[in-house]
């Protein structure tokens, strides 16, 4: 693969490549004319999933996996710094979380934790690189779009609910920095636009994402609506699409109008919700994009991801004042996340409801990329503490991460893999990469491992090479190794 050195670099190889999958040389009805389903006999434990991104690089042992705890001082030393925050007991006994983590550490009695998880080596680590190897499971660049895991799903089950979209993604918005890059991965690929992410921005706002726009009356609308319908079938609005292009667009147009028309639509409004169900929820967007995934998880909801956002230099994202930030972020995610459990749990929801949350590599205090790889130092982290903006994790950190998992058939109180308790913090046992996220999650679903289809005459599998394998000790199940 030739080497991605900027995000300029790879927002134009992630153009190309979404133009070879769209390029009329390319009939992708032809492609998909071969396919793999679910051919093998797999007893799902889920019907719906919930991702809860925490967009920008969340350190472990900030959060779910932490080390010894030193206290800010001026002149403490940098190579001393593993964990900023003070250990906090569980509801799992011997399972300890950092302080400002309690309630999901309540809730740790109804899931698991992964503390294994190694993100790729990418080279240059850039953050949305390695959300695109996340979502998708494929590094970038490809010769065709790689569909986000959620495409997948939607597109081998199909929606839950016929009128709820079975893809629908909060919370992130493409107005900052790395707008392109974010959109390269938030897409359905080759499998064609209808089982793309129905889009929302801002949660509290949800309803309006199935208003017609601002200042469009609803007749308006459906007269435009007929009017592109005529157009598209008779592939005059799309002369460079391929049939299955134009018939996957207009498939897609048909189910966001049927959302438009239907009492359904109400799950959108989280104003119908008692205020003090709001009010717990109400950290801010993430709080409330919690709320609403829960909202459609109980009504028909397939696969529904909430973040946290990334946007540069924000957020997770801690280049400087990490220890600060760590602490408004958990502000922001321990009570909405332990009240999704909680509320799904009660409503009998959550055991068919796999929750996964999860981010796109962790950090360091002083290791940047992971021990052995030569990547660019990109934070100056002085030997001798003198400032508290540089205390926590400010460096890129690849080689050991957490994922949290609850629901969907995942066995309870389970801690999963481990890392090292001195620096490197690194996965030491039971190392889990991103095929084997994927497969669990399709395990859960029912979704065959070799699921593929025929792209440019090869076969193109959920995970690449259709080689991954799940972790059925995630499920009670002892895993075989593979010969």
């Amino acid at each position: 693969m030739e080497p991605i050195n900027s995000r300029r670099d790879f927002i134009k190889k992630m153009t190309a490549a979404s133009l070879a999958a769209s390029a009329t040389s390319l009939p992708l009805a032809s492609f998909l004319s071969s396919c793999t389903g679910p051919t093998s006999e797999i007893s799902s434990t889920a019907d719906t999933v919930i991702l809860l991104w925490m967009a920008g690089g969340m350190a472990h042992t900030e959060t779910f996996d932490p080390k010894a705890y030193v206290p800010y001082e001026k002149g403490v030393e940098s190579k001393r710094i593993l964990s900023t925050f003070p250990k906090i007991p569980t509801a799992v006994d011997g399972l300890e979380f950092s302080e400002g983590l309690e309630s999901i550490g309540s809730v740790m009695d109804k899931g698991a934790i992964i503390r294994s998880y190694k993100a790729a080596d990418l080279g240059h680590i850039l953050h949305t690189r390695h959300q695109y190897h996340w979502h998708t499971c494929y590094e970038p660049p490809q010769s065709v779009q790689a569909p986000h895991l959620g495409a997948w799903i939607a597109k081998e089950l199909g929606p839950a609910n016929p009128v709820i979209p079975p893809f629908i993604s909060m919370g992130q918005r493409f107005t900052m920095g790395e707008a392109e890059e974010l959109k390269a991965f938030h897409t359905a690929g080759f499998l064609g636009s209808e089982f793309g992410p129905f889009l929302i921005p801002d949660p509290s706002t949800g309803l309006d994402s199935v208003k017609p726009p601002q200042g469009m009356s609803l007749k308006r609308f459906e007269a435009r609506y007929k009017l592109y319908k005529e157009l598209v079938d008779k592939g005059g609005h799309m002369e460079q699409g391929s049939d299955y292009q134009r018939e996957s667009l207009m498939r897609s147009m048909e189910q966001s109008y049927r959302l438009l028309n239907s009492p359904e639509s109400k799950v959108f409004d989280l104003s119908e919700e008692p205020k003090e169900v709001y009010d717990t929820y109400n950290t801010g967007r993430f709080g409330l994009g919690c709320l609403l995934a829960k909202r459609l998880a109980m009504n028909g909801g397939r696969f529904i991801s909430v973040s946290t956002e990334y946007e540069p230099f924000l957020g997770w994202d801690t280049h400087e004042n990490g220890h600060l930030r760590a602490r408004k972020m958990k502000e922001l995610i321990d009570r909405p996340i332990a009240q999704l459990i909680r509320d799904l749990d009660e409503s009998g929801h959550l055991d068919r409801t796999l929750i996964i949350l999860a981010s796109e590599f962790s950090r360091d205090a002083i290791m940047e990329g992971r021990p052995g790889e030569q990547v660019k130092d990109q934070v100056d982290q002085p030997d001798v503490i003198e400032d508290e903006k540089f205390y926590g994790m400010h460096r890129h950190f690849t080689d050991g991460s957490s994922i949290l998992m609850w629901g969907g058939g995942v066995e309870k109180g389970l801690v999963y893999g481990k890392t090292a308790d001195e620096r490197p913090c690194s996965s030491i046992e039971n190392p889990v990469v991103i095929d084997q996220v994927h497969q669990s999650i399709y395990h859960a679903l029912g979704i065959a491992p070799e699921t593929h289809y025929t792209i440019e005459g090869r076969p193109f599998y959920t995970t690449p090479d259709g080689s991954g394998l799940p972790i059925l000790d995630l499920f009670g199940k002892p895993i075989s190794s593979k010969t």
